[in-house]
């Protein structure tokens, strides 16, 4: 379609003020309203998505917003010669967004899981996005003033305030609406196809007497065909985000779901082993092997829970297979489990492979299960506690080397009782090396002395824990099993003993203690896992 068709008025006429209603101005404002939340939610999701696969939510959040803003830049110069038809341009260049926009996460999962090509497609796919919202502002602002017919100042004042208050809203209902109620696949689909409506039908509305009949029917023609690919991508969407998923993954995936705060997938297979192996991954990162989770487990429990332990305290393991270890133990009197995700719990109560696997902890009606963040939690905690066992997934993103930081670890002293014991998972001393001992560090920087010690869990290799005790006064912790240990598969005294001995090039390095400001052990797991 030729852009002297887009407009039957000659821009240099100006139509009269009475021409436009108190509601049509009101219409073009909720328009603005609109596309400035459509477009904060694009970026998010975009950045969001980053975060899931390939984590590092620091450096994926810098390059979308950074590619976006500049491609805003030139997309609004672009947009100067389409001001003369402003109409039709804008009717155009929404129908445009609201099919790369809606489009955008499917693109960029399907890319990653087929193409591995992901970083150059999201820097394009954001400087697509940003182009055709930088493209937006002219065309309103022109829009704007030819409706109100008042000068620029006060326009760009108008528009601005609905833009921002637009970008509000947006950005509050993508975390608290979007991704619960839709997920990312669909939410985008979902927001993509309000863009074009609130884009092309409401402004052609606004301005349908300025445009030619066959031309309106044109723009609404496009924007119905925009709406139905949409909805048809949105129908088939849980396939095809399946089939993508599935292309991620080695075994059979019998559960997926994305929640607001991780993607969880679980998969099960007997091709390797001869036996059931169900395995957990949280943002594509495993988290354990049925086959030899129980290594892990043990190593991580069982030491801290050879004193006093009537009361213990557990961080994040919201797969409950560490609770499965503290309750074997009579002694225990009451548990209480600090996850992040209401949905991991759920998983791990309802779901029959998980359940099976945590032999039901989270029906013992000693657990008590509270949904927060860990850091927030304990800074507001009173109760003290005999033994804490700390699991975490590695610190990869700037999220979770929170709760690998000196200051959280001044936290839980606060919870703690003068003899209690303390275990912190602390990833791979021979993968790793530099985050296992800047783990270290820090916990001994805030107070505690520590025995470090590993274990091999053949899913993950060489693996390394730390075991601490509040003061920096005494001896380092024992490393020992209680007396009254239930009958363990793996660990035994002797293994212990041997565990606590690193080999030459693995002992404690020079490296720095993990601070909220100076997150080292981010530093150290980005750089030390990238090859991996």
């Amino acid at each position: 379609m030729s852009t002297t068709a887009l407009d039957r008025t000659d821009p240099a006429v100006a139509p009269p003020p009475a021409r436009y209603s108190r509601a049509a101005r009101f219409l073009l404002l909720l328009a603005v309203f609109v596309c400035a939340a459509c477009g904060l939610v694009y970026e998010l999701a975009l950045t969001a998505l980053g975060s899931y696969l390939i984590g590092n939510s620091v450096t994926q959040t810098s390059v979308v917003i950074s590619v976006m803003v500049f491609a805003m830049g030139i997309g609004s110069l672009a947009a100067k010669p389409m001001q003369r038809r402003a109409v039709g341009a804008f009717a155009l260049l929404e129908g445009a967004l609201a099919l790369v926009g809606g489009l955008s996460v499917l693109v960029l999962y399907i890319t990653f899981a087929w193409l591995r090509i992901y970083m150059p497609a999201m820097v394009a796919m954001s400087f697509v996005v940003g182009l055709l919202i930088g493209a937006e502002i002219p065309l309103l602002m022109t829009l704007l003033q030819r409706i109100r017919r008042q000068e620029a100042g006060s326009a760009v004042a108008d528009m601005f305030a609905a833009d921002y208050v637009g970008a509000l809203v947006g950005g509050l209902c993508f975390p608290l609406l979007l991704l619960p109620t839709f997920g990312q696949l669909k939410g985008a689909l979902v927001v993509g196809a309000v863009n074009a409506v609130a884009g092309v039908v409401v402004v052609l509305w606004i301005f349908r007497r300025e445009t030619r009949r066959a031309v309106r029917l044109a723009l609404l023609a496009g924007s119905a065909a925009v709406i139905a690919i949409l909805g048809t991508v949105y129908v088939l969407a849980d396939d095809i985000e399946v089939t993508a998923r599935q292309k991620l993954y080695r075994d059979p995936i019998i559960h997926a779901e994305t929640t607001p705060y991780q993607d969880i997938v679980i998969t099960r297979s007997t091709a390797f082993t001869g036996s059931p192996d169900t395995r957990l991954f949280l943002n594509g990162d495993l988290q354990f092997s049925s086959v030899d989770e129980y290594r892990y487990h043990e190593a991580l429990v069982h030491p801290a829970l050879s004193g006093k332990r009537s009361s213990v305290l557990i961080l994040g393991g919201g797969d409950g297979l560490a609770l499965r270890e503290v309750l074997r133990y009579d002694g225990v009197e009451e548990v209480t489990l600090v996850d992040l995700d209401p949905a991991m719990t759920r998983l791990a109560r309802t779901f029959g492979p998980l359940a099976d696997l945590n032999d039901d902890a989270f029906d013992d009606p000693r657990v008590n299960v509270v949904h927060a963040d860990a850091f927030n939690w304990l800074r507001d905690a009173g109760r003290r506690h005999d033994a804490v066992v700390i699991d975490f997934p590695d610190p990869d993103t700037a999220a979770l080397a929170k709760l690998y930081s000196v200051e959280f670890y001044h936290l839980l002293r606060h919870v703690l009782n003068p003899d209690s014991r303390v275990v912190v998972q602390g990833g791979s001393p021979f993968f790793a090396p530099k985050s296992y001992w800047s783990i270290a560090t820090t916990i001994e920087q805030a107070g505690f002395r520590t025995t470090e010690y590993q274990v091999d869990v053949p899913s993950f290799g060489n693996w390394g824990y730390v075991l601490a005790a509040p003061g920096a006064d005494g001896p380092p912790p024992t490393l020992r099993l209680a007396a009254d240990a239930p009958p363990l598969r793996f660990l035994d005294d002797a293994v212990l003993k041997a565990a606590t001995v690193f080999p030459v090039d693995r002992r404690p390095q020079n490296v720095r203690a993990s601070t909220l400001m100076d997150p080292a052990v981010l530093e150290y797991t980005r750089h030390e896992w990238q090859n991996y």
